[in-house]
């Protein structure tokens, strides 16, 4: 039904002048639930059909979007997207990819996207006041600032002129858990979640709650480092940030406007030998998984970075043009927005040793479990975000700190980075334990 709306609409703007267009509906529901002391606090259920609409009057191209896909509003999207693309200026990369599936896209069931598990209230409600008590019988714990659990199905349909007609659905299930130790000014929080495509694939609530109970404990009267040069390690939890940096200075709409810092370093080394960094759109129940992208171009695994070197782009059919280049099926978008390049599952692989061996000959270092703000310079690599975590002393973790920045350059740290072999697939962007050999640590 969905895929035949969106043919009806862009019949319509072809009817009124458009040399090209495309079409993409969103809808999907949402349900979740938070406790507070074991008692509900928040019950929200939502529900949207978005639908949105491109179209190409030559090189001029325009985007218009509605909350409702009713046909009877159609007339007036056409419309609306036909005056505005007589008169933006000409954009000579834009157009329809060219890559873009003939006839119609697979809908990922091969993926395993879709769950058909629909949990109800009741049974939100009960994952989560189990996850927020398993974390206050955490000794230490004092207060909650709440247990939550949620269900969401959305689908995604595609249909472009160039004969593309797509549709796919998934589905998500989350648990979490947020606590504080200590008391007055030595409070100290800390939390834990787990977000997956299957029910079956979720973590047990009690498991989630007692993490987050003694992380929080654990960060019980921190100190601040003193001020110098040392290794630093990222917990899995934060090292997906360096990755995430990674994939920007990769990002194709980047390299094209020559904002990123890694603009001219196509084929050469940015991180050590036997150490890859692969965007895997196709992987079974991932939680960024689809069959095609935003422009209809089928997904495939994809090694931005191999055996250290830079071997591709993140492209959509934009960058790509602009780059001479072919879009790597990464195009993502939404209903009001253009496609633009992204990746989806993304992961750090090469690590041969175990946390505990690659902090083995520290004498003094830091060990990083959160991050927050952000001074990161695309066009030159220069980094500088807060931290807090642990120190590492001889070797293993010792006592917390907090309230401390790490500096560096990216292109640097790349060089020396040395991933663990501890590499789990939970947050989309993944990394396992990280080392980074010398930041500037700034504390006392």
């Amino acid at each position: 039904m969905s895929v035949a709306l969106l043919e009806e609409l862009l019949g319509q703007a072809r009817r009124a002048g458009a040399d090209a267009a495309d079409a993409i509906l969103v809808s999907g529901t949402s349900l979740g639930i938070q406790v507070r002391q074991g008692r509900q606090e928040e019950l929200e259920r939502s529900e949207h059909n978005d639908i949105g609409l491109r179209v190409f009057a030559g090189t001029r191209s325009a985007i218009v979007s509605a909350t409702s896909a009713d046909p009877a509003g159609f007339a007036r999207l056409v419309a609306q997207a036909m005056a505005m693309a007589r008169v933006v200026p000409e954009d000579g990369f834009a157009g329809l990819c060219e890559r873009a599936l003939q006839g119609v896209g697979d809908d990922g069931g091969a993926l395993e996207l879709s769950d058909e598990a629909a949990p109800d209230v009741a049974a939100l409600l009960d994952r989560a006041q189990r996850a927020e008590a398993a974390a206050l019988a955490v000794s230490g714990i004092q207060n909650s600032l709440g247990g939550s659990a949620g269900f969401g199905r959305t689908e995604v349909a595609l249909v472009t002129s160039g004969g593309f007609s797509g549709r796919y659905a998934r589905s998500s299930h989350s648990v979490s858990a947020s606590v504080l130790a200590g008391s007055g000014t030595s409070m100290q929080r800390d939390y834990d979640y787990h977000s997956v495509v299957y029910l079956g694939d979720l973590d047990d609530p009690e498991a989630i709650g007692r993490s987050a109970g003694e992380r929080a404990v654990a960060r019980l009267h921190p100190t601040k480092p003193r001020t110098g040069r040392m290794p630093v390690v990222y917990d899995p939890r934060v090292s997906g940030s360096l990755l995430g940096h990674l994939a920007g200075a990769l990002n194709g709409g980047s390299v094209a406007r020559g904002t990123s810092f890694l603009k001219e370093r196509m084929g050469t080394r940015v991180l050590p030998s036997g150490i890859s960094v692969i965007d895997d759109a196709t992987r079974r129940r991932g939680l960024r998984s689809k069959p095609f992208d935003g422009e209809g171009v089928p997904t495939a695994p994809l090694v931005l970075v191999g055996d250290g070197e830079i071997r591709s782009w993140v492209l959509d059919g934009r960058s790509a043009r602009q780059l001479g280049l072919a879009s790597t099926g990464n195009a993502s978008r939404g209903t009001s927005s253009p496609p633009s390049p992204s990746t989806t599952n993304l992961h750090l692989a090469g690590g041969t040793v175990t946390p505990a061996a690659l902090m083995a000959d520290i004498g003094e270092g830091v060990y990083v479990t959160e991050m927050m703000g952000s001074a990161v310079n695309g066009l030159t690599g220069d980094y500088s975000r807060g931290a807090s975590g642990y120190m590492i002393r001889n070797g293993a973790l010792a006592e917390p700190v907090a309230e401390f920045t790490v500096a560096g350059n990216l292109l640097d740290m790349f060089a020396s980075l040395q991933p663990a072999d501890d590499l789990e697939f939970r947050r989309g962007t993944d990394a396992p334990t990280i080392r980074v050999e010398t930041l500037l640590v700034a504390g006392a």
